[in-house]
């Protein structure tokens, strides 16, 4: 559960950087030992025996390492990002132990899970251009674990259709946040390129993303239901 902590202090030390300038360790080691509290028993879909800790985990070890964020309350949303989402912490929890700022960004990234997963996924790809700079940079690191899973250990009966929606929603969603840190972008872009080859199809242009289920067009619809 520490690797991250560990990690951090030794990129921090071969970078020869004061800690405390940087990053509030103590701060980032009560957000890991929450979400691991939070996520105790929760695995991974594509790895039984790993647990789900391990992703938020990943999120905030790429938007340091690649990203260079050192922002001690966006590393920490990062670490807490799925909290809200996928177990049975409140908002009041996120903002009574971690403050109101910290909230505000797991809150940005948080899917209403009451809603269909379609549903899910065409207000994901709508709501990315809203999103404050420090959320991009949560989202960026997000699908980079995620769409990395998908092609290392995709979740078990997935279908090779269902591998390459993934892959090309998450590139939807991406395309409007770029700029945001290009280091983060090319480390997407390479998984992208690995996709193709992998999933043997061809990531299609965001223009065309009224052809696609997850197109921000059906969303009124989707209200009207």
């Amino acid at each position: 559960m520490l690797h991250l902590f560990l990690y951090l202090v030794k990129e921090l030390d071969t970078r020869q950087v004061n800690m405390r300038e940087m990053l509030d360790i103590e701060k980032v080691i009560e957000a890991i030992i929450f979400a691991a509290q939070k996520h105790k028993g929760q695995v991974r879909k594509g790895e039984p025996d790993s647990p789900y800790i391990t992703h938020p985990l990943s999120v905030a070890k790429t938007i340091f390492a690649i990203g260079g964020i050192t922002d001690t309350d966006i590393i920490i949303a990062a670490i807490l990002h799925d909290t809200i989402e996928d177990t049975d912490t409140s908002s009041t929890e996120i903002r009574e132990n971690f403050g109101k700022e910290i909230l505000a960004l797991v809150l940005e990234v948080t899917d209403d899970k009451s809603l269909e997963r379609i549903v899910r996924k065409r207000l994901q790809v709508a709501h990315a251009p809203h999103l404050s700079p420090s959320a991009r940079i949560l989202k960026f690191g997000d699908k980079i674990a995620n769409c990395h899973d998908i092609l290392h250990t995709p979740p078990k009966g997935w279908p090779l259709e269902r591998l390459r929606n993934y892959i090309q929603w998450s590139a939807d969603v991406i395309y409007q946040i770029r700029g945001t840190n290009a280091p983060l972008e090319a480390a997407f872009d390479q998984i992208l390129s690995q996709a193709e080859n992998h999933l043997n199809f061809t990531v299609q242009p965001f223009e065309t993303i009224d052809e696609r289920d997850w197109s921000p067009k059906y969303i009124k619809s989707d209200q009207q239901e």
